[in-house]
């Protein structure tokens, strides 16, 4: 069965792969690969003194561990290639299906890579013998076997808990402080580091030391230094947690097979007949507009993708702040701008989130303008409030009034930008997503490689930058001839670049979806 099951993941990945995801699949797997050579170059290169490299290393280890568990519900790219679902009705005992998708869970490249990174154990244990450097060997494959293990079971019991409507919404909630765990890595990256090196952190370097990714270096600095003991103590302690790991994987995995992820519709009440005033126009621009609305308030998955997007706005403004810098005092009135890249970044795919829906609008002649704009209305009346109440906010209270001009052209221009690139990427790289009646995950992105869409949302900034840059063009052009007024230029530079291309993108959308809608309908819906 994991024979079966490992090449069955191969044949999968080898035909669904394409351009795009085979180059986000390089682009990703270079950015790991760096990270592993950097995590080696810590265990081989020798630090002034031993206990350094040791905090070092399990600092480093535990940020691999937690990226196996927080990068998929960040980015939507956990794997889900092969899912347990599908083999639901199949006549394969639990714990043979168990150990084949577990072991099908190490082919891919985050795998490898993380391999690789986890060899830097042999390489710490080679400094102190050949010795040290068997014990790094054994359990560099026992950390990789945890790291994947934790993965699943998070996973599992995660899509176990959102089967319900209050486990998405605590999902959703998940979801978000995942997206927020950036800022924690900034802090970590700038003053985390430098006060390991120093010795000044024991308490952080104690925890850190005490979770199982730590284990492992621990047990070589031991077995370098002939504590034989503490090697075997370590390795019954992580052999136990993988053995526990395996066994609720195999628990989790028995309820995600045989308990369906949909219940029926529930039971809602009758509503009145009164009808409701809307402040959108009675035009099937406003129809659309309030049906998306509806959906982005209702559906957990998109709520998913834009809930973490305008919390990171928020707290973004106050972390770095209290976590001190000039540089990012400088950079706090233009978060605003941020809240409009991170939110166009997340939402896009909408016919992807729709699936087979689409073929509603298909039907209908003339409809696709219609929706192109009001999907495109709804989406600015969702981000433009927060956005543009930080723009009006941040710089007076950071005392930087001189960003006004910067701050309120480039919330414009970025928010028009967004608008048109939401709907280019929607028609254009539309992928698609899993039956939420099937799968109660809201971040399950059917398989799609998480590098793949990292690099789909580098590509949506790059665009968005376009967008601002007649707003830059004129404030670094004031600047420079110290005239105030191109820099307040900049405010209608803005909001013209934001009108123009919110109507080119989407109209280029519009073609598209007429042109090519039957099989863009083809493309969502094969996950139905």
């Amino acid at each position: 069965m994991i024979g079966i099951l490992i090449r069955l993941k191969l044949r999968v990945l080898r035909n669904s792969l394409r351009g795009r995801q085979i180059a986000g699949m390089i682009v990703g797997g270079l950015f790991g690969l760096l990270a592993a050579l950097f995590t080696i170059g810590i265990a081989v290169f020798p630090a002034p003194e031993a206990r350094i490299t040791v905090d070092l290393l399990t600092s480093i280890y535990a940020v691999w561990m937690a990226g196996w568990v927080l990068a998929p519900i960040a980015t939507g790219g956990g794997d889900d290639t092969l899912r347990p679902e599908h083999f639901a009705l199949l006549p394969i005992g639990r714990r043979k299906l168990a150990v084949g998708l577990l072991a099908a869970s190490f082919v891919g490249v985050t795998a490898v890579v993380s391999l690789l990174a986890f060899l830097g154990l042999v390489f710490y244990g080679l400094r102190f013998g050949a010795g040290a450097a068997l014990v790094g060997l054994v359990f560099t494959v026992l950390q990789l076997a945890f790291v994947v293990l934790l993965y699943r079971v998070v996973m599992a019991a995660l899509g176990t808990l959102l089967t319900s409507r209050k486990g998405k919404e605590l999902g959703i909630i998940l979801v978000a402080l995942t997206g927020l765990s950036g800022v924690a890595v900034n802090y970590v990256m700038r003053s985390v580091g430098p006060a390991i090196v120093t010795g000044q952190m024991p308490g952080f370097v104690s925890v850190m030391h005490a979770l199982p990714s730590g284990w492992g270096t621990l047990a070589v600095h031991a077995a370098g230094v002939g504590n034989w003991g503490t090697v075997g103590g370590l390795f019954a302690a992580l052999l136990g947690v993988v053995a526990v790991l395996v066994v609720l994987w195999g628990a989790l995995l028995a309820r995600q097979v045989t308990t369906p992820s949909f219940r029926g519709a529930s039971r809602t009440r009758a509503k009145s007949t009164r009808t409701r005033r809307s402040l959108l126009p009675a035009t099937p621009v406003g129809a659309v507009a309030r049906k998306e609305l509806h959906t982005w308030w209702r559906d957990a998955r998109r709520r998913v993708a834009l809930l973490p997007t305008l919390l990171i706005g928020f707290v973004i403004t106050v972390v770095p702040a209290l976590s001190g810098g000039g540089g990012q005092s400088v950079m706090l009135p233009y978060f605003g701008v941020a809240v409009v890249f991170f939110a166009s970044m997340q939402s896009g795919n909408l016919y992807g989130m729709d699936g087979s829906a689409l073929w509603h609008t298909l039907v209908v002649p003339g409809a696709e303008r219609a929706d192109i704009r009001g999907r495109q209305l709804a989406w600015v009346l969702i981000v433009a409030p927060v956005a543009l109440v930080l723009a009006l906010v941040l710089p007076g209270v950071t005392g930087v009034p001189g960003a006004y001009p910067w701050v309120l052209g480039l919330v414009p221009a970025t928010l028009g930008a967004g608008a048109g690139v939401l709907m280019l990427q929607s028609v254009f790289l539309a992928f698609p997503l899993p039956d939420q009646r099937r799968s109660g995950s809201p971040w399950s992105s059917g398989g799609r490689p998480g590098c793949a869409r990292a690099a789909l949302m580098l590509a949506t900034t790059l665009l968005i930058v376009l967008g601002a840059l007649p707003v830059v063009a004129l404030g670094v052009a004031g600047k420079l001839a110290d005239l105030p007024v191109l820099q307040w230029l900049g405010i209608p530079a803005g909001i013209a670049t934001g009108i123009a291309l919110a109507w080119w993108w989407g109209s280029l959308a519009q073609q598209r979806l007429v042109t090519r809608g039957p099989e863009l309908l083809a493309t969502v819906s094969k996950e139905r």
